[in-house]
């Protein structure tokens, strides 16, 4: 009995620790946003200011840049466009290499896992070359078809959620005169809904989190992404850390919103396809 209950302490322990660890940057951070230039000197960074002192004029300073409305502009297009494809395209591949047999099947699942283990930055120079060949430098359609094709994980998420759907409903619906095509889209796209919510959401937050590919590909002022914005807003800031907090905790609240929501998707979608009965 001593050893569980010393057991549970230290995993509670160990526990709170973890969250202390993740939570104190963004506090640390909300409380700079919050603090006025004087009050960034005078005060602890692991305490806020007096109530009275509390500001948002820090908020209202970022809020006011006209690139930031860009950067959420130019951030959603990329992600719903991106999402889209990357849905559409996993979910018919994974359909088919689950589902069928045909020559070669096992060379091309290779190949798709070889692609999955390269490392980005060996490719880049490759990659590049293909996006100015394509015109589409300096265009929204960079990242795009750079997270479209660059990216596999969704393939391999769908490939586990199908792997665990009986077979039966395929032969059901075949013999009752549905199409493949039919099949596809009114039996088993339906049913990818769990795994479908988790693709939309790691995506979702790998896009808007990446600097690198938005950076170096689209470099105009009007293409600017959110964490473009917040690169270039950082470099225009230098010194004043309460706005550059403010600027940080605004870009921070679309991927929070996304995952507080949908968290638990997550977690059922890739469980969802790990296990078959």
């Amino acid at each position: 009995m001593v050893k569980r209950i010393s057991t549970q302490i230290v995993k509670q322990i160990l526990c709170a620790s973890m969250v202390v660890i993740v939570m104190a940057p963004i506090i640390l951070t909300l409380f700079a946003a919050l603090k006025t230039k004087a009050d960034m000197v005078t005060t602890s960074p692991l305490l806020l200011p007096e109530w009275g002192r509390v500001t948002f004029d820090n908020f209202k300073d970022v809020l006011s840049d006209k690139y930031l409305l860009i950067g959420f502009k130019n951030t959603g297009i990329i992600l719903m466009v991106s999402i889209f494809f990357n849905v559409m395209f996993g979910t018919i591949t994974a359909f088919i290499i689950e589902r069928f047999e045909f020559r070669g099947k096992k060379l091309v699942v290779s190949l798709f896992f070889i692609g999955m283990l390269i490392p980005t930055f060996v490719t880049e120079i490759a990659r590049f070359q293909v996006i100015q060949g394509l015109g589409l430098y300096n265009t929204l359609g960079a990242p795009i078809v750079i997270y479209v094709a660059s990216d596999l994980m969704q393939l391999y998420i769908y490939r586990q959620f199908i792997s665990g759907l009986s077979v039966s409903l395929d032969e059901a619906a075949l013999i009752d005169g549905c199409s493949y095509f039919g099949l596809f889209v009114k039996i088993i796209f339906p049913l990818l809904a769990p795994a479908t919510a988790t693709v939309c959401i790691i995506k979702a937050i790998n896009i808007i989190n990446d600097m690198y590919i938005p950076y170096l590909y689209m470099p105009k002022n009007k293409l600017r992404t959110l964490t473009t914005f917040l690169m270039d807003y950082a470099n225009a800031q230098l010194g004043s850390w309460q706005t550059l907090a403010a600027g940080i905790i605004i870009i921070m609240i679309p991927t929070i919103v996304i995952y507080v929501f949908f968290q638990r998707y997550i977690l059922a979608g890739v469980a969802a396809g790990a296990v078959k009965e």
